[in-house]
């Protein structure tokens, strides 16, 4: 996986009749034109907002009758609740949006993409290649158009009403002309005095049942009905929108589509529609046309006064200009406690706008609007706390979703095919080929190979003209990366994998035996048991007893259809589990900071272009896997026209789980690990999780970057389960407060939790001392070690401990306790009967403090060991400590030096340990002053003693001494 938006596409469905319905999960945009817009709301001030690359708001009147047409004030009114319908609907955002933050809406963050003129000589062109992938190519001496230039008079002079815009899928169509409507209902495009839309595959759903445009009007638009006689003297200040013209069949021949003016007539939808294009009903009325680009011949070029294409953000500026925008959006939900600052927003935007300049592969890729959005919402799910069940598979899921709802490949086809179904199966069989051999570029061979395959008949070559037109771009792009001229990557790399992972759970990867067909096999076994039973009967009559035992065997063919097909799934699973535990990938970075770097680069050097090229890694192949068999994306597929039967996942997920439990039970480096517990998180089935885990024991994921989602995956994931956790190693892995906070219930279940190296501050110690008095607390060691807790944060831990009474062992090494901290530890320690083991070594405190915390810990009834070592104590403070430690009277062994006596302690091996561990955090300076003393010391027991026992070991440790004071730089004697 390497590098690694405008809104995305807006299904506007049918719905005539229906009630005005709250935003919900039907569709992406909830934005069915059909429906009459009743609600009544007053339409407060405008927002503000930002509009780059051309405004609608500029748009001067086209020429026509001046001044207001709509006088009267019954016609004043219904044109104002027309627009205060059209802004509340066209307001309204799914799901996907709304994770963006409360401030969120397209008035206040939107960027135009780049609209070209194009001449109709172009349009008839053919392409130089089949695979023409290139970008949009500007046109000879055509300047980009803006939305206000749309209906400007042409290079003759001749006044332009019909204009048609065509883009490929993900260029920005459907959010062009939704933002252009929400800028008409407040007063930005005073161009027109009315505006009314048409989703053309809402029309095309009423077939050829007759209607009126007055009735197609009045149905959708109640308050226009009103004015409907108004209509016709509107003129060109009258401006009609028909979005997604490909869902309409338009012929314009005369034999099979008579003239009609009269907008009163009733006929067929597609009747109404060409005769409006025709300028033969209502002649003087604008016309704006939304289609992707296999659909433009629908309309003869002589009904069309100007072509725009839109090519989406062809400039790398307007990129970094959406994703400021967007990714400086407040964020919301029951974090928001928790966001982002805005130094963090600002850091992201920097470093996605670096890789933008630097690499060229990831500014292709965003050159589609949609992809854009993309990029924002992986952003938002690895650095923004995460929505309840929102995984990085639904996040793909519903992009696609977004762009693909309702879409079919040709709606002229009787198959009706979903657009979606066709890319799965053929971008999928390339990105399965791909990832089978770990490779991410491909020829035109290997591209036109996959979307051939199988093609005989005329039809499905119209199929496959269609698909290239519309939307090969959204899957493929050219490579522009050095040394790989002429070949073809996945727009972005994840989707590669994501598709080769639809591939397989839609089981479109089938072998010879299988394309058999399980009917085919089940249709012989029927025959097999009805001619059985014909000709045992006959055997009693005749000799023919061999012909029953023959075909009583065509009763085993399902039995072996269903083994072939179990073995299929079987070595899928074994194919999964053994990409999610490749040893070449156990040291590398996790799966979530791999996407993150892909998309805001590595800090760094490059890898050099002459250096050999490193192995492909297909990690997030295994993650879509799981995250595509949960009920949710199925769900979401199905209405995608990729339906996966219940029964097919759960056959694949009990075959995952028994490879799994095979594989899964091996000691794993902390990043793979975490990749382990992200499939399970993506697969979002507790039970599946819970049986697969049962053996985990140890949780090491110590040098993993936690992040809030990485926190919310582990929490996620073993939150819910029940078996203790021998060992939970969280060493140096950035964590916070709220991190804490989202691993409590994972913190409870372990009996050794280690936080070392996590600079966690008094603020942290409130969560600390809420996990140790929670009643499930199972905790007997906690490491705090190398964390600034300073005095307050001790006062809290002791508040926990007063309460606690799994705790045994408790390390507080270079806490910054200071005398106040230890003084504090020594008054309080006695509220605590069950502590067996207190570290509090190298935090800067004198003698008195370290001589009371010393004096409680001999009286305290429970406590074993407590560490001094490293502190700021004199010479006799030392010597006292010594020899309080050295007393027979029991209580706590105090360890304050590496001897004891004149002997070696014996836990020189500790301390010396954690000096070696800490090397290189700790004050080098301050550490070898240490070293020295404890050095000198050595030395002067050595020579105190006649014991050569003796001296050899103090001659033993000496060298170990004077090894780390070479690695600190002083000096070895």
């Amino acid at each position: 996986m390497r590098w690694g938006c405008h809104l995305p596409r807006a299904p506007w469905g049918p719905g005539l009749g229906r009630a005005l319905q709250p935003a919900d999960e039907r569709g992406p945009f909830l934005i069915h034109w059909s429906l009459p817009l009743r609600e009544q709301r007053v339409l407060g001030p405008p927002r503000a907002f930002i509009r780059h690359h051309g405004s609608s708001a500029d748009s001067d009147p086209p020429s026509g009758r001046p001044g207001q047409l709509f006088r009267g004030v019954a016609a004043t009114e219904a044109v104002q609740r027309h627009r205060r319908n059209l802004a509340e609907w066209f307001s309204r955002l799914p799901r996907e949006e709304r994770q963006f933050g409360p401030t969120f809406a397209l008035d206040t963050v939107h960027v135009d993409p780049v609209i070209r003129e194009s001449t109709p000589d172009e349009l008839l062109r053919p392409p130089a290649a089949e695979l023409a992938l290139e970008r949009c190519p500007a046109s000879a001496g055509l300047p980009p158009l803006a939305l206000s230039q749309l209906f400007d008079p042409d290079a003759c002079g001749r006044r332009v009403q019909t204009v048609v815009l065509y883009g490929t899928v993900g260029t920005g169509k459907s959010t062009l002309v939704r933002k252009m409507i929400l800028d008409w209902c407040h007063g930005r495009l005073p161009a027109f005095e009315l505006l009314v839309p048409f989703s053309c595959e809402d029309l095309s759903s009423l077939g050829s049942a007759p209607a009126s445009l007055c009735q197609l009007v009045a149905q959708r638009y109640t308050p226009l009905k009103e004015i409907l006689p108004l209509m016709a003297a509107a003129g060109p200040r009258l401006l009609f929108v028909l979005h997604g013209l490909e869902h309409l069949n338009l012929d314009f021949r005369l034999a099979d589509t008579g003239l009609c003016s009269d907008p009163e007539e009733p006929k067929a939808p597609a009747a109404v529609v060409v005769n409006l294009l025709r300028k033969y009903m209502l002649p003087e009325a604008s016309i704006l046309v939304t289609t992707r680009p296999s659909a433009i011949g629908r309309i003869p070029s002589k009904y069309v006064g100007r072509y725009g294409e839109i090519c989406g953000f062809s400039d790398t500026n307007l990129q970094k200009l959406y994703f400021q925008l967007r990714l400086n959006q407040p964020d919301c939900g029951p974090g928001a406690g928790v966001s982002a600052t805005p130094a963090q927003h600002d850091n992201l935007v920097e470093m996605l706008s670096r890789n933008l300049e630097g690499h060229h592969q990831i500014a292709a890729a965003c050159f589609l609007p949609s992809y854009c959005w993309l990029v924002c919402a992986t952003l938002h799910f690895l650095h923004a706390p995460t929505p309840a069940g929102q995984t990085l598979t639904s996040i793909y899921t519903s992009f696609l979703r977004l762009n693909f709802s309702g879409e079919m490949v040709n709606s002229t086809d009787p198959s009706k095919l979903s657009l979606m179904a066709y890319a799965a199966r053929t971008m999928g069989k390339l990105a399965y080929e791909g990832v089978s051999s770990r490779k991410t570029y491909f020829s035109e061979e290997d591209v036109r190979g996959c979307l051939e395959a199988g093609i005989k008949t005329e039809e499905e070559f119209q199929l496959l003209h269609v698909f290239r037109r519309d939307a090969l771009r959204f899957f493929l792009a050219p490579c522009v990366e050095p040394g790989h001229a002429g070949t073809f990557v996945f727009t972005v790399p994840a989707m590669q994998e994501y598709l080769a992972a639809l591939y397989i759970v839609l089981g479109l990867r089938k072998t010879a035996l299988q394309r058999i067909g399980k009917e085919v096999a089940e249709l012989v076994g029927r025959v097999g048991e009805d001619v059985s039973l014909v000709l045992g009967i006959m055997a009693k009559l005749l000799p023919l007893r061999a012909l029953p035992l023959l075909f009583n065997l065509l009763k085993v063919v399902p039995r072996v259809f269903g083994r072939v097909v179990g073995k299929s799934r079987e070595a899928v699973a074994q194919a999964m589990v053994l990409e999610m535990f490749r040893e070449e990938d156990y040291y590398n970075d996790d799966v979530l900071d791999q996407m993150g770097a892909s998309i805001l680069g590595v800090e760094g050097p490059r890898r050099h272009p002459d250096e050999p090229p490193e192995d492909e890694v297909f990690e997030l192949f295994p993650m879509f896997m799981g995250g595509l068999l949960s009920a949710h994306n199925r769900a979401v597929l199905a209405q995608l026209g990729c339906p996966i039967k219940t029964l097919d996942a759960l056959e694949n997920a009990q075959a995952i789980k028994r490879k799994l439990g095979k594989l899964g039970r091996q000691v794993l480096p902390p990043s793979e690990l975490l990749d382990h517990l992200f499939f399970h998180y993506e697969f979002q089935n507790q039970r599946f999780s819970a049986e697969v885990l049962a053996s985990l024991r140890q949780l090491n994921l110590a040098g993993v970057r936690m992040t809030p989602v990485k926190c919310t995956v582990v929490a996620a994931v073993l939150g819910s389960g029940r078996h203790a956790l021998d060992e939970m190693n969280l060493a140096s892995c950035q964590l916070d407060p709220a991190g804490l906070r989202t691993l409590t219930p994972v913190f409870l279940r372990a009996r050794k939790l280690g936080l070392q190296l996590n600079s966690l501050g008094p603020e942290a110690c409130r969560d600390l001392r809420d996990l140790l008095l929670h009643d499930q607390c199972q905790v007997i060691t906690l490491r705090l070690s190398n964390n600034p807790l300073t005095a307050a944060g001790a006062a809290l831990l002791m508040e926990g401990l007063a309460g606690n009474t799994s705790l045994r062992h408790l390390s507080l090494l270079h806490t910054g306790l200071g005398d106040e901290g230890l003084e504090l530890l020594a008054a309080q320690l006695d509220r605590n009967q069950q502590l067996q083991e207190l570290n509090v070594a190298y935090n800067g405190a004198g003698d008195t403090a370290a001589l009371a915390l010393a004096k409680a810990a001999r009286e305290h009834p429970s406590l074993e060991l407590l560490h001094l070592y490293f502190n700021e104590l004199s010479s006799e403070g030392r010597q006292a400590l010594r020899d309080m430690g050295s007393t027979t009277e029991g209580g706590a062994r105090v360890v304050v030096s590496l001897t004891e006596g004149t002997a070696v302690s014996e836990y020189w091996s500790v301390i010396l340990g954690e000096v070696q561990r800490n090397l290189n955090s700790w004050d080098r300076g301050r550490v070898r002053r240490h070293l020295e003393l404890l050095l000198r010391d050595l030395e002067d027991n050595r020579g105190a003693t006649l014991n050569p026992w003796r001296k050899a070991q103090l001659l033993r440790v000496e060298g170990e001494v004077k090894a780390l004071l070479e690695q600190l730089g002083g000096p070895g004697t």
